[in-house]
């Protein structure tokens, strides 16, 4: 049985987003704005599912239901563990008239990535082999959805097991199967695993291809070996694989690690004799290795080069600077800069600052960023509220801090209060009371 936290208080906050009222939609709605909206109510199931019912109805904005916003409500459900409303939600839009059930794939892998996310890997499989049957989709391309969601959560031995668990596998163990084990070894920083894997697959004749070598390069450079990710580099322009721009990215990472950010730079300038353009994340890698090494200018004089080669600074360009500024003041400065440039910040971008403000006992800029967090229309999440709370316990404001926990265990953001404010917990049924497994 799963379970919220209900609270009925109105609680005057400085900045509450409880009882605020939601971003109104476009009167003109397309596709685009309908997944934009959904976005914006990502932190607030009934609502997500309201506003995704009206797009659709007749009597509302009679916009039939693409796969991507049908696979970002039903995200959204199984972020809130609405399980059995996420699995209807995809069953009911199984439509045997449209012959293709590709439609539904996006929704489908979005069901698995949550219930990995949550740990319910029986749940997961389960929904592979009936869900995913019901409608046609328990195929290669499905299975690959579920081993690439295990592994993206941590649960690689499961997804292991899955694949070679069995004689014969369940479905053909190609390079794309081995590479999605490879890339959830290398998340799970199994190093000793990640490597077998790589031999076996030599002993198995199953071919490595760019992905493959990109996700060991990268793997070694993270398990604190840049020198031999770039050495598998070289060993990749030694045997003619084609490198794209991936390759390259991870290439100038490992190498910034290991000789630092000027022979990055290089690697860089032989990019872009070899015609490779690069891309944002070429950018920033080499932007983060200058703010690490504290050469805050030549960052800046980088994002200047990054704009002649046709690339706009984003959000993770910006992040480079702010976890490394070690000034308040310009940290504050470049956040409106970055406002003021049009370049939307995520949640984690707000929640990094609240953070670094915090540390730094400044309460006026962490109610500043809070604030602009409201005005995009972003409601916030669990961790921004647990950095919100953090700033406040350090000033001693023990009772403001208690009123945002409170929000949070109303909003059903957390599934019990903080011991150190002590708040009351009071507990409801959720509205989706039936077991998982009768809905599977």
């Amino acid at each position: 049985m799963l379970f919220v936290v209900r609270r009925h208080r109105r609680l005057a906050l400085p900045f509450s987003t409880l009882h605020t009222p939601a971003p109104t939609p476009p009167s003109s709605l397309d596709t685009a704005a309908v997944l934009q909206t959904l976005s914006l109510y990502a932190n607030d199931w009934r609502r997500a599912l309201d506003f995704f019912h009206w797009s659709a109805s007749p009597t509302g904005a009679n916009l039939p239901p693409t796969a991507a916003s049908l696979a970002r409500a039903v995200d959204i459900l199984g972020k809130h563990f609405e399980f059995p409303l996420a699995t209807s939600l995809l069953l009911s839009h199984h439509d045997l008239a449209r012959g293709d059930p590709a439609f539904l794939r996006p929704a489908l892998r979005a069901l698995l990535n949550r219930l990995a996310a949550a740990n319910l890997v029986d749940d997961a499989v389960r929904a592979f082999d009936s869900t995913a049957a019901s409608i046609g989709l328990r195929d290669e391309a499905s299975f690959h959805l579920l081993v690439d969601a295990l592994c993206d959560h941590r649960r690689v031995d499961e997804a292991d097991r899955l694949c070679f668990g069995k004689d014969p596998p369940p479905f053909p163990l190609r390079t794309k199967t081995h590479n999605l084990l490879l890339r959830g070894w290398a998340k799970t920083r199994a190093w000793a695993r990640l490597r077998q894997l790589w031999f076996d697959m030599d002993r198995r004749g199953v071919a490595k291809d760019l992905h493959s070598y990109s996700i060991y390069m990268d793997a070694l450079a993270k398990s604190g070996k840049p020198w031999k990710a770039f050495k598998v580099f070289k060993e990749m322009k030694q045997r003619a694989v084609p490198i794209d721009v991936v390759a390259y990215n991870t290439a100038i990472h490992a190498v910034g690690l290991a000789q630092g950010v000027d022979s990055a730079v290089r690697l860089y300038r032989q990019m872009v004799d070899a015609g490779c353009k690069p891309n944002n994340a070429t950018f920033n890698a080499i932007v983060k290795l200058f703010c690490k090494e504290g050469r805050f200018k030549e960052g800046y004089a980088f994002v200047q080069q990054m704009h002649k080669s046709g690339c706009k600074p984003d959000v993770l360009t910006y992040h480079c600077f702010f976890q490394y500024l070690s000034r308040p003041q310009e940290v504050l400065g470049l956040f409106e800069n970055m406002l003021q440039r049009g370049c939307q910040p995520r949640m984690d971008t707000y929640v990094m600052l609240i953070k670094r403000f915090g540390r730094w006992g400044f309460l006026r800029p962490v109610f500043f960023v809070w604030k602009k967090m409201e005005e995009q229309g972003l409601s916030p999440d669990a961790f921004a509220y647990n950095a919100l709370i953090d700033a406040l316990l350090e000033k001693g404001m023990v009772d403001l801090a208690r009123k945002y926990d409170e929000e949070m265990l109303e909003k059903g953001l957390s599934p019990k209060p903080r011991k150190e404010l002590g708040t009351k917990l009071q507990e409801a049924e959720s509205e989706s009371d039936n077991v998982l497994s009768d809905v599977l």
